[in-house]
């Protein structure tokens, strides 16, 4: 799930290295088969789901919306301007 063709932003791999975990360590604690997945997460590649979201917000002991900050304020743009758009229209 890329947006475009870019990456999508997240702190995954800093959160993990503050931590000093290897992706074998945190693949392991989110009961993932191996770093595949992971891997994929922190290029950008591929978004968690929302589970292992929470998961990966408990392991790196953060809040889910500071390991994908530049997309949740994106996010959060985009939806302040869809509710002015429905308060203009009332």
């Amino acid at each position: 799930m890329e947006q475009g063709n870019r990456p999508i932003p997240n702190r995954l791999q800093l959160h993990r290295k503050i931590l000093r975990y290897q992706q074998s360590h945190v693949a392991q604690l989110l009961g993932l088969k191996n770093t595949v997945i992971l891997s994929a997460w922190e290029r950008g590649e591929a978004m968690p789901s929302a589970i292992n979201l929470i998961k990966l917000s408990v392991v790196y002991r953060t809040f889910p919306n500071e390991l994908y900050s530049e997309l949740f304020l994106q996010i959060k743009e985009a939806m302040k301007e869809k509710e002015s758009e429905i308060h203009k229209s009332e």
